[in-house]
């Protein structure tokens, strides 16, 4: 550590906080490498960290993240940890505006990076890109993706932050990298990519699936290990016990012939081959409705089959303090509002797309137990807030999106958190929730058994 950094970690105020180790360990590392990817542990404090460098580094900052976060991690956590910087959101109404505000760092959402492409002049006096969330830029063919792709081109220091780096699976690594360090590590070409660590699998579905090759993994383990930090939770703070389970649900008659109904006019689908993949998908989707208790008609209009997972649902929280509910759909989220309020629960709160309000505020609430449920869309809670009031966490419906589970889990069981902690994960049984379930935890597996390896190799 350079003598200027020293003294910086060593100063210690009333005011601020000391960092941890493992924050300091990752400042420092951003200090060395220049451009380089944070994938520690959601709740691990990967912000802290990038606002120190940030602080030691000069030169001013621009933040990339989830439009969510931009207030309640960054903006907060800069007033905290490092309040000698001027931090400023960039919004989409006013945006040309906030960036004409000086300030140390600009924080704004990830889909601006097409905007700050088209006006470089925004940052053009900065050295730092900081992306938070960097697998919203882990699709080559998107918009958003090319031009962070441009912008990282203009900045000294790049910084990528994920706890869940590759959600999907290798391949989801390529272009998070190649706005990194331009194609030095993982090359230039997705194609070349992709046929090095996969191999075409024909489906039934007239698409070729890549299944990734034996040892792929520890090659691509090796190439970025160098530019690769990560601590995970456990090993950086003493954390409560945490359990997980799953709870059986059985449909009701009247739900599970709707449900077999389906299942077999799909398998007639199937064999004609006739299904598409968006099809297949459209289809997995409606068996998953159907069995949370309600599906669409033609006019998008829930056709309601069933209350009785979303009274389960309002029963566990009943028999809790404090919950976070995950849940999937319109009807899903009012099916479990009635069911609570029937039990008495009024004390609710809703986040999702619909959600106008001040996310600081509504978090500060239920932090200070204003609220005894907070259900929330895993699309708009999944990143950056601390819902350390929850000490459980209730899967209304599986996801297959890992991220966005692996993230959300994280709003609980985090650093702050001092209470067993437990995770509920509701399942209608005989249907593709349970293989949902399993999908999903066979893909934690595959990125835990890539980042053991990257830690091996440091």
């Amino acid at each position: 550590m350079n003598e200027a950094a020293t003294g910086f970690f060593a100063r210690v105020t009333q005011d601020i906080p000391s960092p941890f180790e493992h924050q300091t360990t990752t400042t420092q590392f951003i200090l060395d490498k220049k451009r380089c990817y944070v994938g520690s542990d959601p709740g691990t404090g990967k912000t802290r960290s990038c606002l120190d460098a940030i602080s030691e580094i000069g030169g001013g900052a621009l933040v990339l993240a989830p439009k969510a976060i931009l207030e309640p991690a960054w903006c907060n956590d800069a007033r905290l940890f490092t309040p000698h910087l001027t931090i400023v959101p960039c919004y989409a109404e006013r945006r040309a505006e906030s960036f004409r505000r000086s300030a140390d760092i600009h924080v704004t959402n990830h889909d601006a990076v097409a905007w700050l492409a088209d006006n470089p002049w925004a940052h053009k006096d900065k050295r730092i890109l900081i992306v938070d969330e960097a697998t919203a830029y882990k699709n080559k063919d998107a918009k958003r993706s090319r031009a962070a792709l441009k912008v990282a081109r203009d900045f000294e220091y790049v910084i990528l932050m994920c706890g869940t780096p590759m959600p999907q699976g290798l391949e989801d690594l390529w272009h998070q990298f190649l706005i990194l360090d331009g194609g030095e590590r993982l090359g230039k070409s997705f194609y070349a990519f992709r046929n090095a660590t996969h191999s075409p699998d024909a489906t039934p579905f007239g698409i070729t699936h890549w299944v990734e090759k034996e040892g792929a993994r520890e090659v691509v383990a090796d190439l970025i290990s160098d530019a690769f930090v990560r601590f995970e939770l456990e090993q950086c703070i003493d954390m409560p016990e945490r359990v997980e389970r799953t709870i059986k649900y059985t449909l009701p008659a009247k739900q599970q012939q709707a449900y077999d109904r389906m299942v077999a006019e799909a398998i007639l689908e199937i064999d004609d081959s006739s299904i598409t993949a968006v099809n297949a998908a459209a289809l997995l989707n409606k068996l998953l409705q159907l069995a949370s208790g309600a599906a669409y008609d033609l006019d998008s209009k829930p056709v309601l089959v069933d209350p009785g997972r979303a009274q389960l649902i309002a029963q566990l929280c009943a028999e809790r303090d404090h919950s976070l509910v995950a849940f999937q759909w319109t009807h899903q989220r009012d099916q479990i509002v009635d069911a609570l309020k029937a039990l008495g629960i009024t004390n609710i709160a809703v986040v999702d797309g619909s959600f106008t309000g001040n996310m600081q505020d509504l978090v500060n609430d239920f932090q200070a137990g204003k609220y005894r449920v907070l259900l929330a869309h895993p699309k708009s809670a999944s990143h950056g807030l601390t819902l350390t009031k929850a000490t459980t966490t209730i899967w209304a419906s599986p996801t297959y999106e890992l991220e966005r589970f692996a993230q959300f889990n994280r709003r609980t069981y985090r650093a702050g958190q001092k209470q067993r902690t437990e995770f509920l994960f509701i399942e209608a049984e005989g249907t593709v929730d349970s293989r949902a379930y399993a999908r999903l935890f066979e893909k934690a597996e595959a990125q835990e058994d890539l980042i053991t390896l990257l830690k091996s190799l440091r």
